[in-house]
């Protein structure tokens, strides 16, 4: 094991840190070549087999490309799930996990919830499994997107109505949900230059950027549509850009929404909100 560890260090020298090096040396080597947890840390010898080689290879070439590993592995771990992920959706966060468990913290369990923008499907999905007494609606404008999420919730064994729908052009006619929870768009093209390539090179650019003219563009359009969507007193849950929480929370004020909420996440940054419809 010491020898695969050395090789894989030294093959991502220059790619990325020395800690994300030994992270990827573990996650290789326990979850892409199957070696258990106790032989990699007690550094055993391993002699790979050329299946196991050829794995090894790939995967370093691809992370010297920059792709992130859980494109490599295919899955994500999020709130106690495993959700398939391909670029045709984000990678879920940590800081989204922190805004699932709020929703459901709070949630009564028997609310209709609308998830807008669900790409992989991991805040509907993670939702139904918490509250399994909930009814679950999750939007998408990919369909290769809603693809992924269906297989997803099928795989961890949840029930979600997923539906092509643009939020943009979406025309809401009557009330149907308690919660609507969304993680849209919001960094700015600005941000870009800021961005690392594993991010920005692989990830869907349609989930993640808005123009630096219209940062809140969709959360503006969500608190106004969900005006008509959310039933008299529902609440409305975003992940937000930690630099606009307080231009977020005088948004919903002024669409006239009560209770508003501003939340950090575990690194301290402003990145949750809450609100309710009146």
């Amino acid at each position: 094991m010491k020898r695969i560890a050395q090789i894989i260090n030294e093959k991502l020298s220059g790619y990325c840190t020395p800690d994300e090096a030994h992270a990827l040396t573990r996650i290789i080597a326990t979850e892409l070549l199957g070696v258990s947890q106790m032989a990699f840390y007690l550094k055993d010898d391993i002699t790979l087999t050329a299946e196991q080689q050829a794995q090894l290879e790939s995967a370093i070439e691809r992370l010297q490309k920059h792709e992130p590993i859980q494109y490599i592995q295919g899955y994500c771990n999020f709130c106690g799930l495993r959700f398939k992920v391909t670029p045709a959706t984000l990678i879920p966060r940590p800081e989204t996990s922190e805004l699932v468990e709020w929703i459901a913290i709070e949630a009564t369990g028997n609310e209709s919830i609308l998830d807008i923008g669900t790409g992989s499907g991991c805040i509907a999905i993670s939702l139904a499994n918490k509250l399994p007494q909930s009814k679950v609606t999750a939007w998408d404008i990919s369909p290769e997107a809603l693809a992924i999420a269906a297989e997803n919730s099928k795989a961890n064994g949840c029930t979600v109505l997923f539906e092509q729908a643009d939020i943009l052009s979406y025309e809401p006619t009557e009330a149907q949900f308690d919660i609507i929870a969304s993680n849209p768009p919001y960094i700015k093209e600005s941000e870009k230059s800021a961005m690392h390539s594993n991010v920005l090179d692989w990830e869907p650019h349609t989930a993640l950027f808005v123009p630096d003219s219209d940062p809140l563009l969709f959360y503006r359009t969500i608190a106004n549509k969900g005006l008509t969507l959310l039933k008299p007193g529902g609440t409305l849950y975003f992940e937000i850009n930690r630099a606009h929480g307080a231009e977020t929370a005088e948004l919903l004020a002024n669409y006239g929404y009560k209770n508003i909420e501003l939340r950090k996440d575990i690194s301290g940054n402003d990145r949750m909100i809450k609100a309710t419809r009146p």
